[in-house]
């Protein structure tokens, strides 16, 4: 992995929010989640979200989510951040995963936003300090109004800052006036929560970014983080219009865990495409889009079913 400033970062900076690979019967297939990370890793992610909404947490059972931590956390050992998706919509609940997290090895946690009650912020906030004061693991919140129904307030994430292990934030709000607030007046270390934004937040001042497409693009997504952190905006806009065709691919057609596991195994990296009820495979029409937009970006999409690409 290249050696750059940003690994000294407690959550990392390029950070892949990883699927969850399931045999042909759908069960999760633990060998090649360890070699998915392991590749992750060697390309230059420094960071690993495990059994986030990428990874259909969801539909994984408590008992799963634990052992995909652990065997991530001895899959990568130091190189990388694991950082464990635990926030559900039920305190309890997660607090119970932070300490799953913890007791499997997870460096970190993702927490979401509590989904579907549409809490108060008071309740926002008192979900979250629950959660922090469980265990020591780090949090990284997440906020995602487009699937939790609710947003966290800007002045709301300014007093989860205040908290000593709310060390982080991935924003997949898309308000740039209320990221550039946080940014501004906390020392926390925001993440870009969409893919496609990368650039602009990272020149605000955010760290990196967790990321879907970045399992598929590693390399090109690690030049991307390394010239907006080196300040080359000319080489960082380069690569980000050259990822934005791969980006469309996998964010814009299919859900992501879907559009993911098939390009990797496109790729050869995954042996198959399984999701999980209520996620079904991408058919050839479903599909067809996004293997247009990766032959836009000049990946090689052969009818043998790979797909190939320099420097992805």
């Amino acid at each position: 992995m290249p050696e750059t400033p940003s690994r000294i970062l407690p959550f990392g900076s390029l950070v892949a929010a990883m699927v969850t690979p399931f045999t042909d019967d759908g069960g999760v297939d633990f060998d090649a989640t360890a070699a998915l990370a392991a590749k992750l890793v060697d390309d230059g992610c420094d960071g690993l979200v495990v059994s986030g909404t990428t990874g259909e947490t969801s539909t994984l059972e408590d008992s799963e989510k634990e052992d995909l931590y652990r065997v991530v956390a001895e899959t990568v050992g130091d190189r990388a951040r694991v950082i464990a998706g635990t926030g559900t919509n039920h305190t309890s609940h997660s607090v119970e995963m932070a300490r799953r997290a913890e007791r499997a090895g997870a460096h970190a946690q993702l927490v979401v936003t509590p989904y579907y009650n549409k809490p108060t912020q008071a309740g926002v906030l008192a979900h979250f300090e629950a959660v922090a004061d469980a265990t020591d693991l780090p949090i990284m919140v997440y906020d995602i109004p487009g699937r939790s129904a609710i947003p966290i307030t800007t002045e709301t994430m300014l007093r989860l800052a205040e908290n000593p292990r709310i060390g982080a934030l991935k924003d997949a709000k898309a308000d740039f006036s209320a990221i550039t607030r946080v940014l501004a007046a906390t020392d926390l270390d925001v993440y870009a929560g969409d893919d496609a934004l990368t650039l602009p937040w990272m020149a605000a001042g955010a760290v990196g970014v967790v990321s879907v497409s970045a399992q598929v693009a590693t390399v090109a997504f690690r030049a991307l983080v390394d010239a907006a952190t080196a300040g080359d905006l000319d080489e960082a806009r380069r690569i980000h219009f050259a990822l934005d065709p791969v980006v469309r691919a996998v964010m814009t057609h299919l859900p992501g865990a879907v559009s993911a596991k098939q390009i990797l195994r496109l790729r050869g990296v995954l042996p198959n495409a399984v999701v999980r009820l209520p996620l079904v495979e991408a058919d050839a029409d479903e599909l067809a889009p996004v293997l247009a937009d990766l032959a836009e970006a000049g990946w090689d999409v052969g009818a043998a079913g790979t797909a190939r690409v320099a420097g992805a």
